[in-house]
């Protein structure tokens, strides 16, 4: 079913209003995106792909202080990696025509140099129930704010001495269309224009000029722009361009337990609560990526999660289920021991070594490899239990359990330290019962554990990641109180030596534990990386 914004492209396309649909994502290179960008992102491809149009990424570089190209590089990654743009654009590729625009509205009596200070044209705005009061410089002549902005231009102004600003209505209930601020000095190095400019246009100026430049014919805006689409208009229409670009405004995406905000995201990064934007407990989109999200798990969540106009506060367990669903039917399986602890086989020799074939199921087909068995393994610490409790099925004394894909054994005997931790377990094979050879008579095991053979392994690191805030912390909360102390657990494991050929972000599901994917990061040790456990386990709320 069509989303509310597909059915205006298509009402658009039938009325002949437009000969072909161009739709852009312009986001600001001042930070690393997120999974909410990724709803954008997807959208206005979605739109481009369904309706053969255009796809372009745009950079809203307008504002040298806060960019840089290492967020550029980022931000193009990311958008690659979940759709194919068309053409790549920045807003500074328009500087001289926006500056030109500039002077048309000057010229039409339509805007004015201003050096009332900032404080000041914030009490004149008024309130929004207070009307705004007319700047002193509000009637300065065409040829003065010609004069003015051409000095401002040729850097003969302070950063924050003057502005241009729109000759609108101070008296609009919206306090947009109050005289906004098109133009401001920042006397600050551009990585792209160098050093051309000193003054730089605002965001909602600029932006009109730059969809309207490129044939946008739906500018998808989230819905806290709603109240700057009068001047997004105002701007087409002014600037006379023909056709002009229209706004249209949907919910943006919430996502529980985590935080959407660039300014919070980055605060996050420089104080050290987390390793860097990347980070695979952070909802950036290299995150995500490092941790082991697909970019058809991102797609999937964001077609799921839908386009609407009325906000919402998305679980994440939604997006959780799209991965866990997608690896379920592509993740080849592997046995891993998180918290070791070696079982010794008693009736077979030291020398005893048995090929097994291990098989499981990977896209509806059944996949088998070789694995060795011997008379050491090692199986999960919690895996046992002396006195086994109601409704535990695994090992304990003297009960049995089959070992994945091997025996049924029977533990016999239990190692422990002086504080009484085992630290290694004894028991029998129990002979006739080798998976797929079980003789007629041989007794069942309820439980069925996985196991590493202690003889031929890989060491291993575990991050285990959890949510990144607290549930039961008030969102406007201090940071350092909202943050998880438990968000990131480490283990040091042991593995079937088959991950020693695993490719950077490969996915496996470590069998009966969780999937997990290989890190990104350079290093020397095999480390991988939660992705998400076999199962739902989120309370419901």
């Amino acid at each position: 079913m069509p989303n509310f914004i597909e059915e205006i492209v298509a009402a658009d396309i039938k009325a002949k209003r437009i000969k072909k649909v161009a739709v852009r994502f312009p986001p600001e290179p001042n930070g690393y995106l997120h999974i909410g960008h990724a709803k954008a992102i997807c959208l206005n491809y979605s739109l481009a792909k369904k309706f053969k149009g255009v796809f372009n990424l745009r950079f809203d570089d307008t504002n040298p202080a806060k960019e840089d190209t290492e967020y550029v590089d980022a931000i193009t990654k990311d958008v690659k990696w979940l759709a194919k743009p068309t053409a790549i654009f920045y807003a500074s590729d328009y500087f001289d025509k926006m500056y030109e625009i500039a002077v048309k509205l000057i010229k039409k009596g339509l805007a004015y140099v201003d050096d009332t200070s900032g404080d000041d044209i914030k009490k004149e705005r008024g309130t929004l129930t207070v009307k705004g009061t007319d700047s002193k410089r509000r009637n300065r002549s065409v040829d003065e704010n010609l004069k003015l902005f051409t000095d401002m231009k040729n850097g003969k102004f302070k950063d924050g001495e003057v502005v241009l600003r729109a000759k609108i209505d101070m008296a609009s209930p919206n306090m947009n269309m109050r005289d906004p601020i098109l133009y401001r000095v920042l006397h600050a190095h551009h990585y792209r224009t160098k050093n051309k400019w000193c003054i730089y246009p605002m965001y909602d100026f600029a932006h009109t000029i730059e969809d309207a430049l490129e044939g946008i014919t739906h500018s998808c805006c989230s819905l806290e722009f709603e109240n700057h689409r009068p001047l997004y208009d105002w701007v087409a229409i002014n600037g006379e361009f023909n056709p002009r670009p229209n706004q249209y405004e949907f919910a943006r995406l919430n996502l529980r337990r985590t935080v959407m905000s660039k300014r919070y995201l980055k605060k996050l990064v420089d104080e050290k609560f987390v390793e860097g934007w990347d980070d695979p407990r952070m909802p950036t989109l290299c995150g995500l990526r490092r941790r082991g999200y697909t970019a058809k798990s991102i797609i999937d969540f964001c077609d799921r999660t839908g386009v609407s106009r009325a906000n919402s506060l998305v679980e994440p367990a939604q997006l959780e289920a799209c991965i866990r669903e997608e690896l379920n039917n592509t993740a080849h399986r592997v046995m891993a021991v998180l918290d070791p602890i070696e079982l010794v086989i008693l009736n077979r020799l030291d020398n005893f070594s048995e090929e097994l074939n291990f098989e499981y199921p990977v896209k509806g087909e059944n996949f088998s490899r070789k694995i060795t068995f011997s008379n050491r393994v090692f199986i999960e610490r919690d895996d046992y239990m002396d006195e086994p409790v109601k409704g535990y099925n695994r090992l304990s004394l003297n009960g049995l359990v089959r070992l994945k894909g091997a025996y049924i054994i029977e533990c016999v005997k239990a190692d422990k330290d002086a504080s009484g931790k085992v630290i290694k377990l004894y028991a029998n094979i129990i002979e006739g019962t080798k998976s797929g050879e079980v003789q007629e008579g041989a007794p069942k095991a309820k439980g069925v554990i996985h196991w590493v053979n202690a003889k031929d392994y890989v060491d291993f690191t575990a991050r285990l990641y959890d949510y990144l805030l607290l549930d039961d912390v008030a969102p406007e909360a201090d940071l350092k109180v909202r943050i998880n102390p438990n968000s990131l657990q480490i283990k040091k494991g042991v593995a079937e030596t088959y991950l020693k050929q695993a490719k950077k972000s490969q996915s496996f599901q470590f069998l009966r534990i969780a999937y997990f994917a290989k890190d990104t990061a350079k290093t020397k040790d095999l480390v991988f990386n939660r992705v998400v456990e076999l199962k739902d386990n989120s309370k419901p709320k």
